[in-house]
């Protein structure tokens, strides 16, 4: 039974275009409320759906990678196929980091967040389940049917992570992968389990937004052979909700609700990165919360973290031209505009100076700063955006 559970820079858009009016069907909205229309429908087209796209597209190649070193495992497993494999890793990394600042409706909804992304992985419970033959059995017998209810420390990225890093790394400069003679047939049938599990998810999450007739034929077979084509969001999507806000059916009765869950979702990210993700390792005041510590092994914490704010950028600036929140905001209050930009810009620089490994930093001077830059600082100027837009 199954658990119900770009790679290019995109840069925050400096100028922005004037919201225009729009003559579709919108006579008897408030001109706020068109407003806010556009820059729902081009937050979903233009940010959200490439995005979720785009990092399923990732974790179907990760679990290739995957697959391919199970087969290669005891005769011709090279490193390049490691390689390879933490290449599609880390794109998958970034597409997911960047999505961040939309953690609500599917991925919320269906624990999809947990289920990937949770941290610090669980290494005792792994090596003794490594070290179960039967286990092992089912597992490389059933893949992600049997894993997919496991613990979640035992599941996503993280696991993935461990069996492509080495365990040691300090320089971020030169991250070592995991070494070719010291992997064990069982950690490969488990990494393949690992990556099925994190495409299916994925998969399930980019079809959730978009609509399940709106994915490709190979990601409507992952779905349905994963036995999870049977989920409420895949009939329209969860884009459609947003942008019909106030039809039948929508769980948005204004397009001001649309535009509130953007900026919360932008708001809950940062004061996440700041308070829980820097804050927690470096407040730390026992073992658990120094070991708090996200992608350790391929020394990947600071890109997380910056690309989660380049997430919150996306969400309010947009991409690829179009309507976005800072175009509304600006027309009303162009210092709160600024002042949002410089703050997103602030957050970047203020994390780029935590040097890794950041397990080693996360107690520095420029860890502390971070988590009052971002977790206070950044957060405190997007609930302004919150308050203007709830006018």
């Amino acid at each position: 039974m199954k658990r119900i559970i770009y790679f290019v820079m995109i840069a925050c858009v400096a100028t922005l275009v004037g919201c225009k009016n729009d003559d579709n069907g919108s006579e008897d909205m408030s001109a706020k409320e068109q407003a806010l229309k556009r820059i729902v429908a081009d937050y979903t087209a233009k940010n959200v759906i490439p995005i979720y796209d785009s990092l399923a597209n990732a974790t179907i190649d990760l679990y290739d990678a995957c697959a391919t070193m199970l087969e290669k495992y005891g005769s011709n497993l090279t490193e390049a196929d490691v390689k390879v494999a933490a290449g599609h890793w880390e794109n998958a990394r970034k597409y997911w980091e960047r999505s961040e600042s939309f953690l609500y409706g599917p991925v919320a909804d269906y624990n999809i967040d947990p289920h990937i992304d949770s941290w610090p992985l669980d290494q005792t419970a792994m090596d003794a389940l490594l070290g179960n033959a039967e286990t092992m059995k089912q597992i490389e017998e059933k893949g992600a049917d049997y894993i997919s209810n496991l613990g979640y420390g035992l599941l996503g990225f993280h696991a993935a992570e461990y069996m492509l890093y080495a365990h040691n790394n300090t320089n971020k400069n030169n991250v070592q992968l995991y070494p070719v003679s010291d992997y064990t047939r069982a950690q490969l049938v488990y990494l393949k389990a690992v990556a099925e599990d994190l495409r299916n998810q994925t998969v399930l999450l980019e079809a959730c937004w978009e609509g399940i007739n709106n994915v490709s034929a190979n990601k409507k077979g992952i779905l349905k052979e994963a036995e999870l084509d049977g989920y409420t969001y895949l009939s329209v999507g969860y884009a459609w909700y947003m942008n019909n806000a106030g039809a039948p059916g929508s769980s948005f009765k204004t397009f001001q609700e649309s535009a509130e869950e953007i900026i919360q979702g932008c708001i809950d990210i940062a004061d996440e990165v700041g308070n829980t993700k820097i804050g927690t390792p470096c407040n730390a005041a026992n073992d658990k919360d120094r070991n708090y510590i996200e992608s350790p092994y391929s020394l990947n914490s600071i890109e997380d973290f910056q690309d989660n704010i380049r997430s919150i950028c996306n969400s309010y600036a947009g991409v690829n031209g179009g309507s976005a929140l800072s175009n509304y905001v600006q027309s009303i209050n162009p210092d709160l505009d600024t002042k949002v930009k410089k703050a997103i810009e602030d957050a970047l620089k203020a994390i780029a100076a935590i040097p890794e490994p950041f397990a080693t930093n996360a107690t520095g001077t420029e860890s502390k700063n971070a988590v009052k830059v971002v977790g206070t600082d950044l957060a405190d100027v997007l609930s302004e955006v919150m308050e203007l837009i709830t006018k």
